[in-house]
């Protein structure tokens, strides 16, 4: 098991990922439980790359989704599907990247400090929607399609077979 903190904010983003997933990989040898692995991934983003907020929403009932494991200061206990971004990223099923809350309709204010946000629907093996993935900055303009594409790759690991991230892209 991997038993340092990792941080890779020095590190050119896609090569930070990279090692991220890495790290996750050594981290989660064995471990197969998608609560722990959410825990384990909200830990390494979190602290690898210095976010404001970074853990998951989980679906509850039809169109609801609840706090589930997280880093950060206290977040939203429970979104409905359709509201702010979680909830639209949930609806929609697709990766939504803010560079400005401020401008986004109905966003929900967990923490007035988030100046930017990404949420990633995570699906299990079957395709279900099980939660999504939030990760929020204090700075504006933090994510793009590059943290899309990589966060959608690490959360992959609910959907695979025997629960082992995929091997990161090597270049």
């Amino acid at each position: 098991m991997a038993e340092t903190m990792i941080d890779v904010r020095e590190l050119p983003r896609d090569e930070a990922y990279v090692a991220l997933e890495d790290h996750l990989q050594l981290a989660l040898d064995g471990i197969r439980d998608p609560i722990a692995v959410m825990a384990t991934m909200s830990c390494l983003l979190y602290h690898g790359f210095g976010h404001l907020w970074a853990g998951f929403y989980r679906v509850v009932g039809r169109e609801r989704l609840l706090v589930g494991p997280y880093q950060g200061s206290l977040g939203c206990l429970e979104i409905a599907f359709g509201r702010g971004v979680c909830g639209t990223a949930a609806a929609e099923r697709r990766t939504i990247v803010v560079p400005d809350v401020g401008t986004f309709p109905g966003h929900i204010a967990c923490d007035a400090r988030a100046r930017s946000e990404i949420v990633v629907p995570v699906t299990d093996r079957g395709g279900a929607l099980i939660a999504v993935l939030d990760i929020d900055s204090e700075s504006p303009s933090t994510f793009d399609d590059r943290d899309a594409r990589a966060l959608e790759r690490l959360v992959r690991v609910f959907a695979e077979p025997d629960g082992v991230p995929p091997a990161p892209p090597r270049r």
